[in-house]
């Protein structure tokens, strides 16, 4: 989030993530044209001004934040070229967001090849984060898919491709933008017959059932995922709904419905206004909820269609709802740890429970083979992403033992989502990072593009 609109003359302004926590002050300038970036980033380079990229702002911590330095607005950068779709590769600017690419692709047969759970990200955000979707244990991770990359350095722009520059690629995918300023890229899209979601809900009366489950829909589903009931203790701990789903196909539609088939309705409608002075999202309302939840979703419901949006998307029906945390925010919590490490993830859950942390929406997926990048984050096991309230008491060492624990478990934390992770744990959970810093040498020597995350996790390798 940003305080005010801001231009080339204007002062610092505060930026934070999606989180609302640890915000600083920073120039945010509003780039105008692929032209304007590069000669923004080539004079930062010249001025040794730090300098990062931002689209949408919804990493969760200080990942898109640039404290004394100078922060580019690329959401102005939202070009797409569609005239000619019938590969399904298509052409976008950086600043584009998913949601406005969906708007224009769903109607004439196409979807993202993956997608998070929110539309409201952009293109180089997704790039820079190398995002995952509920279909990663079929279909991998947003670089995949991703054919060429505009790169904006201090030296000046470079096309970058699997083919032709692979290290540089593959770093970018997952180097959280501190390999240069994404201005362009082609990505290869998904066909779809319609607009609708074939969905499957399971209920899981515990950790391990949901666990059996959701491994033996891989062969099944194209897209899987289990919300998972925190608050549920004993014989009932990580008891979960699972959603398992893939694209309706237009025979699956009511006849009535096949001539609206590619109709697309984007989430959307109330918003929060203001933050509260308070945490809304209380303990006992979201025990609550969650009983509410498991009892409302039957044992087995087979065959709903649904909308892209609300599968995918359930969260964006409600604009800013970040601002229900109040003024001390909250994190997002998201952790991998290989198969054959599940206890890990009840471990996780127990500690929290041990200290009254009760997460407000807790997510289960599997992923599959890892991309190439050196920082990307999703690797073949489990992710557990955790939404928790940092005006908890005690919350920081409790976050911290988590860590740990994953990191014994060979797992690793997501950089799109961290806040708040220690430096000394940077390079045991991302193995390779001394590759990926090379490659940032090569192409940005001294150091311009820099964020609030980097100077914190980063601190021990400069």
């Amino acid at each position: 989030m940003i305080d005010s609109v801001t231009d080339d003359r204007v002062a610092a302004s505060l930026v934070s993530g999606w989180g609302r926590a640890s915000p600083s002050a920073a120039r945010v300038v509003t780039v105008r044209s692929r032209r304007h970036l590069e000669e923004l980033v080539v004079g930062a380079g010249r001025s040794a001004t730090p300098v990062l990229a931002r689209g949408l702002g919804r990493s969760y911590g200080d990942a898109a934040q640039c404290a004394g330095g100078m922060v580019l607005d690329c959401t102005p950068l939202g070009a797409i070229a569609i005239e000619d779709l019938d590969e399904g590769i298509v052409r976008v600017e950086g600043g584009v967001s998913l949601d406005a690419l969906l708007r224009e692709v769903v109607p004439r047969g196409w979807f993202v090849p993956v997608t998070p759970g929110t539309a409201h990200v952009t293109v180089g955000g997704a790039i820079a984060a190398d995002v995952h979707g509920k279909n990663h244990h079929r279909d991998g991770a947003f670089g995949s898919y991703v054919q060429r990359i505009e790169l904006v350095t201090p030296s000046g722009g470079v096309e970058v491709a699997p083919a032709s520059d692979p290290e540089l690629f593959w770093a970018t995918l997952g180097g959280m933008g501190l390999t240069g300023a994404i201005a362009e890229a082609d990505v290869r899209l998904h066909r779809i017959e319609t607009s609708r979601m074939l969905v499957d809900t399971v209920r899981a009366r515990d950790l391990d059932e949901c666990m059996e489950k959701l491994s033996d829909s891989d062969a099944s589903y194209r897209y899987s995922v289990a919300w998972v009931d925190c608050a549920a203790r004993g014989s009932r701990l990580g008891r979960s709904v699972l959603s398992l789903g893939d694209h309706a196909a237009l025979s699956d539609l009511p006849a009535a419905d096949r001539a609206k088939a590619l109709d697309y309705r984007p989430s959307g409608g109330i918003g929060v206004p203001f933050a509260p002075p308070v945490n809304l999202v209380q303990p006992m309302a979201i025990a609550a909820a969650n009983e509410l939840w498991y009892r409302k979703a039957r044992l087995h419901r087979a065959g709903e269609l649904q909308s892209l949006a609300s599968f995918f998307y359930p969260l964006d029906a409600v604009r800013d709802w970040n601002r229900l945390y109040g003024p001390r925010g909250f994190t997002q919590y998201q952790f991998v740890v290989p198969f054959g490490a599940e206890e890990t993830v009840r471990t996780v859950i127990e500690l929290l429970q041990a200290a009254r942390l009760t997460p407000s929406l807790a997510v289960l997926k599997r992923f599959g083979k890892a991309d190439p990048g050196p920082m990307s984050f999703p690797s073949a096991g489990w992710t557990l992403a955790l939404d928790i309230a940092l005006s908890a008491r005690d919350v920081a060492p409790v976050l911290d033992r988590l860590d740990d624990v994953v990191a014994d478990a060979q797992g690793r934390v997501y950089l799109a989502k961290d806040g708040r992770l220690r430096p000394e744990l940077l390079r045991e959970m991302y193995p390779r990072l001394e590759e990926w810093l090379a490659v940032r040498a090569r192409v940005d020597p001294t150091g311009v593009f820099v964020s609030d995350q980097w100077r914190r996790v980063g601190a021990s390798e400069r």
